[in-house]
């Protein structure tokens, strides 16, 4: 069972009234300072190709899932009828 990050903070959430976490700010504002808009479209660029060269699964699902966003639920797939019923072949 997960334990309740509050209890290590007094009780008291570390979230702003934005949802930021407040003690990641100053790794957010380092991160701004030391890069730049060619840098991160060098590592998106890198992710894509790595996701089509190599045909890597999960380059591919992270490239997509910031680029199209998650799906907001699973698609569920049981109790679809198959177009083609194998088990009558012979």
């Amino acid at each position: 069972m997960a334990e309740d990050k509050r209890k290590n903070n007094g009780g008291h959430s570390t979230q702003t009234k934005d949802g930021f976490d407040k003690r990641k700010n100053k790794w957010r504002e380092a991160l701004d300072k030391a890069s730049t808009l060619e840098d991160v479209i060098s590592v998106i660029v890198m992710v894509k190709t790595k996701a089509i060269t190599d045909n890597d699964i999960q380059a591919a699902k992270l490239f997509l899932e910031y680029y199209l966003g998650k799906p907001d639920q699973a698609i569920e797939v049981e109790g679809i009828t198959p177009i083609i019923d194998m088990s009558t072949w012979k």
